[in-house]
């Protein structure tokens, strides 16, 4: 009987041993299963976030491009004079190409449709360049005449800001002699007829109010514009209140240097008007006359070899008469223009140089010079013809 429960026992104990171990091994399977799931979540879950870095990234970038953009374009501007947001402005020039577009992308569908037939892969075609190549182009050109109108008004405000720059400068030095402080002094030296440099200094007079320091302010207000005047002026008054020198004397001596600097450019500019007038003359008159006088005679010799071409083409001396000319009064007419428009172009730019110095301020000479040329050219070949209207 003992020996039976001793058996009993060995067996109870494999038994338990065995479930122990399946336990165990149950247990450490689960535990696996458990960190790979736990793994496989942690993954998607870092994949997630490596996602939603990268577009919040992407996002980033875009916003600080479009930051690049307005930052580059807004000194110019406010250079300009303008208060207008670049953002707006790129949506009113990328809407204006869509509709200029639109307008010729139903004006290419109409004379498909009328003129040559309707083809649908030609018009498809076309409707496929007109709104990639032209439209890329025409946003190209928008806003490449937009820079060059800015630079252009930039550059008339400059000359606006140098021509009353002597006078301004005369009344701040006369109120800083009377008392004032140099800020007050400033502000009380503007005038409704200094125009620009009103406005700038307004703004200055606004920004040291807020707690900007004067020289601060003074050297934004300089490097705001392309002038070598206004900031040596500029820099020679902030060094100025910096050594605690006498402002009105300095701002007095700063003022006549810049009229004998004017008065200098003026002696210079009359000292070559002989060639402005030279050039004037050559480009507006003796060109276009010329030409002129070129297309009549051609007329003429064309009227009379039309009139020996209906006879039988005679032979004298070796020479012989009748035919066609070799030229057409359309093609010497089309040639003339151009001619005419380059030269005058070419023209008004050498003359705004030679007299102001920049060919920017010769931008008002351009329209003048070719507007001339053509009507000269006009009226010289009415001249012409009626002339030798009574010889041929």
């Amino acid at each position: 009987m003992k020996k039976k429960i001793e058996e009993d026992k060995s067996v109870v104990k494999v038994v338990s041993a065995k479930t122990f171990n399946e336990s165990l091994k149950k247990f450490f399977s689960v535990i696996k299963e458990r960190i790979v799931s736990f793994g496989q979540a942690y993954k998607r879950k870092k994949e997630e976030i490596l996602r939603e870095k990268m577009v919040e990234k992407d996002i980033k970038s875009h916003i600080a491009q479009k930051k690049v953009r307005v930052y580059k374009l807004k000194p110019y501007l406010e250079k300009a004079g303008l208060n207008i947001e670049v953002i707006k402005l790129s949506k009113y020039f990328f809407n204006f190409c869509v509709g200029l577009n639109l307008v010729i992308s139903a004006y290419l569908i109409y004379t498909f449709s009328t003129t040559f037939g309707y083809n649908a892969y030609f018009a498809l075609f076309a409707m496929v360049v007109v709104w990639t190549l032209l439209f890329i182009v025409l946003l190209f050109v928008v806003w490449l005449l937009f820079h060059f109108v800015l630079d252009i008004r930039i550059f008339q405000r400059k000359l606006m800001i140098e021509e009353v720059l002597p006078d301004f400068l005369e009344l701040t030095s006369a109120n800083i002699r009377a008392g004032m402080t140099i800020d007050r002094a400033l502000w009380f030296a503007v005038r409704p007829r200094f125009g620009v440099l009103a406005k700038e200094i307004e703004i200055v007079a606004k920004q040291t109010m807020s707690g900007e320091d004067l020289e601060k302010a003074l050297e934004n207000f300089a490097a705001k514009y392309d002038s070598d005047t206004l900031k040596r002026s500029v820099n020679l008054l902030v060094e100025g209140i910096k050594a605690g020198g006498e402002i009105g004397l300095l701002l007095n001596k700063i003022s006549i240097n810049i009229k004998e600097q004017q008065l200098l450019r003026k002696e210079m500019s009359a000292n070559v008007t002989s060639y402005v007038i030279f050039i004037g003359f050559a480009t507006m008159l003796a060109a276009p006359f010329l030409f002129g006088l070129s297309y009549q005679l051609l007329s003429n010799i064309t009227a009379v070899m039309s009139t020996l071409g209906k006879v039988q083409t005679t032979s004298v001396m070796g020479l012989s008469f009748g035919g066609k000319v070799g030229i057409s009064l359309a093609d010497f007419q089309l040639f003339a223009y151009i001619s005419l428009l380059t030269t005058s172009f070419f023209s008004a730019v050498l003359v705004a140089t030679i007299r102001k110095g920049d060919f920017k301020a010769g931008i008002k000479y351009i329209p003048v010079f070719m507007f001339t040329s053509i009507v000269v050219f006009k009226i010289a070949s009415w001249l012409m013809g009626s002339l030798f209207a009574g010889l041929f």
